[in-house]
């Protein structure tokens, strides 16, 4: 009984969340305008939590901690991705610009490169480096060229993480594998 009771309390509250995201965003007495997400926006919000894992550097071999959160900010129009790669923090913003995904990485090489969706599904979701709006040139900089979000399993609660990043001039790739731990 009391499991049930859980359980529904639960569901409510899922509910209250769900209907929630959905009312009108108001600031003082000025509502704001609804927004119309893309598709690949969607793809990003089933990743809105925190997740963990390990990386496996693609150069090097060296396997690393990794944990991710995705949250929802700006009445809903942009998600901000904080991740933090063997205990060095960035950030990532998701947002939609004339009904396309734009994403941009502030990264620890000291780069801001910025993407555009090369595919997405419904459980996955590659980015390509925006070469027209990114001024970077692997001669003398270091970047992350794409990114690509796999999610695995019926529960929707890991997912495969790939990227490939400029290194040096040398074009390497990692891997990581995340469990949703909230």
């Amino acid at each position: 009984m009391k499991g049930m009771f859980v359980a529904g309390l639960f569901m409510l509250l899922g509910a209250v969340f769900v209907q929630a995201s959905e009312e009108p965003v108001v600031i003082g007495d000025v509502e704001m305008p609804a927004v119309e997400s893309s598709m690949a926006f969607k793809q990003v919000e089933k990743k809105l939590g925190k997740w963990e894992g390990k990386m496996t550097q693609g150069l090097t071999g060296a396997v690393i901690d990794v944990a991710y959160e995705w949250r929802v900010t700006s009445g809903g129009n942009t998600i901000t991705e904080t991740l933090v790669e063997d205990g060095v923090e960035m950030l990532t913003t998701y947002s939609d610009k004339n009904g396309e995904l734009v994403v941009q990485h502030y990264c620890a090489l000291g780069t801001e490169p910025i993407f555009r969706v090369s595919s997405v599904s419904e459980s996955e979701l590659s980015l390509a480096l925006d070469e027209s709006a990114s001024d970077l040139h692997a001669d003398h900089e270091s970047f992350v060229t794409s990114m690509q979000w796999a999610m695995q399993g019926s529960d929707g609660d890991s997912m495969l993480f790939t990227n490939t990043v400029m290194l040096d001039g040398q074009m390497t790739k990692n891997t990581a594998l995340l469990t949703r731990v909230k």
